[in-house]
Parts: C-alpha cells; sequence; structure tokens
C-alpha cells in the first residue's frame, strides 16, 4: 500500500463504511508528523460526508496499529518547548479532536502493538476491538517527558483515573486480556477473526439509524463533564521538560538502545 519508505494516512470507502488506515510499515505504523495532520485532514472530511455510517480506524498490515510517535523526527519536529506546544496542542490534539468529534461511529481494528499516540486514537474511537496480540501502553516516562494535557483529557474519559495513573506511572505495556479485563477494549478475539469481527461490527452499526447513531454520541460527549480551562502556567509546566536533564538522557539512550539512568533535574 505504500513503497520507499513513505508515510501516509490512507482512506478506503466500501458503501457507507470506510476504513482510515495509518501506514508506515516499516516503523510498526509510527506516526510522522505528517501522519498526524493527514489523520485530522481524513477524519474532517468522513465527517462531513453524509452518506457514511461507520469509520474503521487501522494500522496498515498485521503487525501492529501504531507504535507510538516516530521519535525519530523529535530532534527536529519537537526539541524544544515552542516545538513541543506546537507539536502536541495543534498537530497531535488537532488529530484526536478529529476522530473524537467525528459524527459517525468509529471502530478501531488492533493488532499488536497500540502505545503511546497510537492507544490515544485508538482511546478516541467509539469501540476498540483488538486481536490477542495488542499490547498496550504509554511507556514515556522511559523517554523523560510527560503527556500533554490535551492528550491525557482524551485518554482519561475512557480509563478513568486509577487507570491513567496505572498507564503513565508504571510505563508498563500491558497483553490484549488485562486490557479487556480494565476496560480499555471493547473486546478482543482471534487474530486471525479480527477483521471479520471488525468489519461485521461495522456492518451492524451502519445498519442502525445514522441519525440516531450521531445522537448517541452527541448525548455521551455532551454528559462527559469538561475540566475547568487550563491556565497559562498549567500550560507552560507541562512542556518544562524540555529543560530537563532526564529529557536528553531519555531521548539519548532511545536512540542507542539502551536503559536511561534517570537523575531527577
Amino acid at each position: 500500500m505504500t513503497s520507499g519508505g513513505r508515510t501516509a494516512v490512507l482512506v478506503e470507502r466500501d458503501g457507507t463504511i470506510a476504513t482510515v488506515t495509518l501506514s508506515n510499515p516499516g516503523k510498526l505504523n509510527a506516526l510522522t508528523v505528517s501522519m498526524w495532520q493527514e489523520l485530522a485532514r481524513a477524519m474532517d472530511s468522513l465527517s462531513a460526508d453524509e452518506s457514511l455510517r461507520c469509520v474503521v480506524v487501522r494500522g496498515e498490515g498485521s503487525e501492529a496499529f501504531a507504535a507510538g510517535a516516530d521519535i525519530a523526527e523529535f530532534a527536529t519536529a519537537r526539541d524544544n518547548a515552542v516545538q513541543g506546544k506546537v507539536y502536541h496542542r495543534q498537530t497531535v490534539h488537532g488529530a484526536l479532536k478529529a476522530v473524537g468529534q467525528c459524527r459517525h461511529p468509529t471502530v478501531a481494528l488492533i493488532h499488536g502493538p497500540c502505545v503511546g499516540g497510537g492507544l490515544e486514537i485508538a482511546c478516541m474511537c467509539d469501540l476498540r476491538i483488538a486481536g490477542r496480540s495488542g499490547r498496550f501502553g504509554v511507556p514515556i516516562n522511559r523517554l523523560g517527558f510527560a503527556i500533554a494535557y490535551d492528550e491525557l483529557a482524551a485518554m482519561l474519559p475512557l480509563t478513568g483515573r486509577a487507570m491513567a495513573l496505572e498507564i503513565l506511572l508504571e510505563g508498563r505495556v500491558w497483553e490484549a486480556r488485562e486490557a479487556l479485563d480494565k476496560g480499555l477494549l471493547t473486546r478482543i478475539v482471534d487474530d486471525a477473526r479480527l477483521e471479520d469481527e471488525v468489519y461485521a461490527a461495522a456492518r451492524r452499526i451502519a445498519e442502525g439509524a445514522p441519525l440516531v447513531n450521531r445522537w448517541h454520541k452527541q448525548f455521551v460527549r455532551r454528559l462527559a463533564s469538561p475540566p475547568a480551562p487550563l491556565t497559562t502556567a498549567e500550560i507552560e509546566e507541562n512542556f518544562a521538560y524540555f529543560a530537563t536533564e532526564d529529557y536528553r538522557i531519555g531521548m539519548e539512550a532511545f536512540a542507542k538502545k539502551k536503559k536511561p539512568k534517570f537523575v531527577g533535574r
């Protein structure tokens, strides 16, 4: 579906069901800046399509949904707090918002790693159906940086306080069974049956009254109590990690495939 290492977000249509594919197969569909931007545009366009009834979001192939952000870009795309605010508050949050606010029901089809930004995207979908190969987590404390407020706000309504803290403080990657038990997934099936199960669910959704499905999504969003607006000081603190030694240690260790030894400053 892609060639020459090019990354992309691909959109295909089968009747009233659309499929959005995250494609960076050489890196387990890790998300580049351009992919975040393409995802936002694709979801906004699909949301405006009155003839659609369901959107499936998946990674290319069967090895991964998305193994987080493409960290190889961090040295140029988000190497300081100024860049970090643009990357997280505009680029990433823009894509997550587009997924979460899509008027049509959305289903995440999850093979393999669904971590970091990949998990955030899946959390914004209405249903998450995974194969037994699914792996879930946000191990960014191993890299020395914090989750952005906008991304935490996107994930928190699904995970709740306890699970969010477990995900972020332990930095552990969960297997599909544990993720299901904790309520992170809608259901799990054998990997060989995953595509059939997801598209069967999509067809069931598409057979329902489309206006009612859209209203139900709207009602659920309306009843989720939003937090108080963030202050400027809170936003600044959210990106203070760029000035820490631990952030540089985490990035260097990742690049060298070594275990970081953080110093707490």
